[in-house]
């Protein structure tokens, strides 16, 4: 039992501690540093799923975006740089920061690229010790400890919601106050202060729109899935009211179950005014995991025609089968969207029951055939590698794909492996069952090029070429005959071209690599 003058004897210690001299901040580097690798273009930036593409792909970061403009909105001289989509080499970033000279640099990271992350902080500290640094993402979500322990780096902001996090860690240090909850860092014995996970209260309406400009939403235009340019990314919500997949990285580190948050209709419909009226825009693409259905999706429909903007821009998202019908579709299409991204992820059942993805394979087909009966245009997402799925499994995969492809009640499909990553139910399950080739912490390895787990009847090398079959039905001839149906104009032609030439990139990312000696024993 702790005497009462004994506790306030650790109170005042504790406040003495958590008392720090305010820092002079004068330049925010909001951005990220060069992944120089020969696999390819890294996608680091608003993708659930780390890749290296043969064909650069560049996706607008909307969280980084949004704690680029609220530091900048709230007096800091921020300055953006994305060292990936602006082709910056490290030779290149080092001139910029002895120019710039930034006092914070904050940035994104992910598991395949951590320990090259790693790298880099501990060469940015020996060249600018005086520049603090502050990363984020879902990797450091899962173990913020591990980052502190291996790089120099200043702070870790553990969970969602980091662009918040972010600015009220500017404020505290401008102005001396206790280091936020959820933003590890080191106290003056150099020792790491377990600071546990960062817990956003707010509202996001709370949150300013995008500045554009400042951002460069020039530098994010290659991508192959959307037809209107310019384009934008936005997130009318953080990350997915179902939250349950068992292999989504996101739902579990960043925006778990009970944390997710959409902003109000009219939020987003400011958004869209914005970016079409000052911006020039003619594509959007809203990135929440799933977008909010029911009335919160009637509401914004309704504002996008009675406002007259469903004439002047389309509107892509991403979309759960079974979620809405063909009324609710049909509604959509009259509100100017355009594409609906669906999870697929497997043809077989037992597959999608043990991913909880909540889904019946009846309501697959059901819910292209329903999309594109009003207008819309359905992209597909699946994925192969699953240790539990034979190659008869997968193939249900590849048949159910072929079938909604050839039929035309799918127009776009993108095939991947399996990758479970740290901080998802599947990655637990992998250690525990000894799913994994190799060591689990091998996190360079997480990156596509190759399968991370065993699967039953199928070396590694079959499996990738799974992924190249997925691609090869663009070339059936049913299918070239069903989208030539669809291109209308020379915007059709030109979002044709663009995917001959990523479909090009797939067969050659995914034409099959001969893996050097047997998969390693993992230890339990």
């Amino acid at each position: 039992m702790v005497k009462k003058g004994a506790s306030k004897s650790l109170k005042s210690k504790k406040a003495i501690e958590e008392k720090n001299p305010p820092v002079k901040i004068f330049k925010v580097l909001v951005g990220y540093p060069p992944v120089e690798s020969a696999k390819g273009t890294a996608l680091l930036s608003q993708n659930r799923q780390f890749q290296y593409f043969q064909v650069a792909s560049f996706l607008f970061p909307v969280a980084m975006g949004t704690a680029a403009t609220m530091a900048r909105d709230k007096g800091y001289n921020v300055i953006w740089h994305d060292a990936v989509a602006e082709y910056i080499t490290t030779e290149m970033f080092d001139k910029m920061l002895e120019h710039e000279k930034p006092d914070i640099f904050f940035f994104e990271t992910k598991a395949p690229v951590v320990k090259k992350h790693w790298a880099s902080i501990k060469h940015l500290k020996q060249k600018f010790p005086n520049m603090k640094i502050v990363i984020c993402g879902d990797h450091v979500s899962y173990d913020a400890r591990e980052t502190m322990e291996n790089s120099p780096v200043d702070f870790v902001i553990k969970g969602g919601y980091y662009d918040f996090a972010f600015c009220e860690l500017l404020d505290a240090l401008k102005e001396g106050r206790k280091i936020p909850q959820g933003i590890w860092y080191r106290n003056s014995k150099n020792e790491i202060v377990d600071n546990g996970r960062y817990n956003f209260t707010g509202k996001l309406d709370d949150a300013p729109i995008i500045d554009r400009k400042l951002t460069k939403n020039q530098n994010y235009q290659i991508e192959f899935n959307l037809k209107g340019r310019p384009l934008a990314y936005i997130m009318s919500g953080r990350d997915c009211w179902y939250g349950k997949c068992t292999f989504c990285v996101w739902d579990h580190t960043l925006y778990p179950k009970g944390t997710f948050k959409v902003r109000t209709p009219e939020n987003v419909m400011k958004e869209v005014k914005y970016l079409v009226d000052e911006i020039g825009v003619k594509e959007i693409f809203d990135d929440c995991g799933t977008i909010t259905v029911g009335p919160w999706l009637e509401k914004f429909c309704k504002m996008m025609i009675e406002s007259g903007y469903n004439k002047k821009v389309m509107y892509s998202c991403n979309m759960r089968f079974g979620a809405v019908n063909l009324k609710e579709y049909q509604m959509m299409k009259a509100a100017g969207f355009r594409l609906l991204k669906y999870g697929l992820e497997s043809g077989c059942q037992k597959t999608i029951d043990k991913l909880d993805k909540g889904t019946k394979i009846p309501e697959v087909v059901s819910s292209c055939r329903d999309a594109k009966q009003a207008g819309l245009t359905v992209h597909l997402t699946m994925m192969v590698g699953y240790p539990w799925e034979t190659r008869n499994d997968a193939m249900h995969t590849i048949k159910l794909a072929k079938v909604l492809m050839t039929k035309g009640y799918a127009d776009v499909l993108q095939s991947t492996v399996i990758v479970p990553y740290p901080g998802t139910p599947l990655y637990e399950e992998g250690k525990e069952k000894g799913w994994f080739r190799f060591n689990p912490k091998d996190y360079e390895r997480f990156d596509m090029t190759e399968p991370v787990f065993k699967t039953q009847d199928m070396t590694p090398d079959e499996v990738q070429k799974l992924c190249q079959k997925n691609y090869s039905i663009y070339l059936d001839p049913r299918y070239i005959f069903q989208h030539a149906k669809r291109i209308k104009d020379m915007q059709d032609v030109i979002y044709t071209l663009n995917g001959v030439k990523a479909v090009i990139g797939h067969l050659v990312q995914f034409a099959g690599t001969k893996y050097a000696g047997a998969d390693e024993k993992v230890a339990a």
